[in-house]
């Protein structure tokens, strides 16, 4: 398995409802910075985005944002990063995240973060990457989605294999390994030419 050196992190940009989101949000941010990943994000310094930031960073973590010229007041550009890139759009900074990351972690967030998972899970059923995904179900929050697949499935939209395009955990120290578990074939391939 090629050694995953950096990690996008969907989250939101509010806290949520429950203690739990900020205390994983935290813990994920530390995770990464202890063992060598950069943290590729939004680029916001509040709610979800900002705490895992400012504890990667805080960690002595590498961190870049990607952040959009039209949020930058709203979502407040984080100055403690080690890198904020700004863009010029959704569809801009969705993509700056994707180069910049050798896999992809979602939090509990918004619909944003909702869009920014599926796409990239779309992506890889296109075949156009086989990075690994992992979605972190804190306190059960990504259940629905879950259930959602698996209706697309029964109900004849998508073949069983959707499955395979992420993993789930409910702890952030099972992050990396689950993610090392789901790489795809090429990824896997290209670490053994190594």
């Amino acid at each position: 398995m090629e050694k995953i050196r950096s990690v996008a992190v969907y989250c939101g940009a509010s806290d949520g409802a429950e203690p739990v989101y900020r205390q994983a949000a935290a813990e994920l941010g530390t995770y990464l910075a202890e063992n060598g990943i950069r943290l590729v994000y939004g680029g916001g310094r509040v709610g979800l985005m900002g705490i895992v930031a400012d504890a990667a960073f805080r960690a002595g973590g590498e961190v870049f944002g990607v952040i959009p010229e039209f949020l930058e007041s709203r979502e407040r550009g984080n100055p403690n990063v080690t890198k904020l890139i700004t863009v010029s759009s959704m569809h801009e900074r969705k993509q700056r995240m994707f180069e910049l990351s050798d896999g992809f972690a979602a939090l509990p967030g918004g619909i944003g973060t909702v869009d920014e998972t599926i796409e990239v899970m779309t992506w890889r059923q296109l075949g156009l990457h086989d990075r690994p995904i992992a979605i972190l179900d804190i306190g059960g929050y990504w259940r629905p989605l879950r259930e959602l697949l698996d209706s697309i499935v029964s109900r004849g939209f998508a073949k069983a294999a959707i499955r395979d395009l992420y993993v789930t955990v409910e702890k952030v120290e099972d992050l990396l390994p689950a993610l090392a578990a789901n790489a795809g074939p090429e990824m896997r391939a290209r670490s053994d030419r190594l």
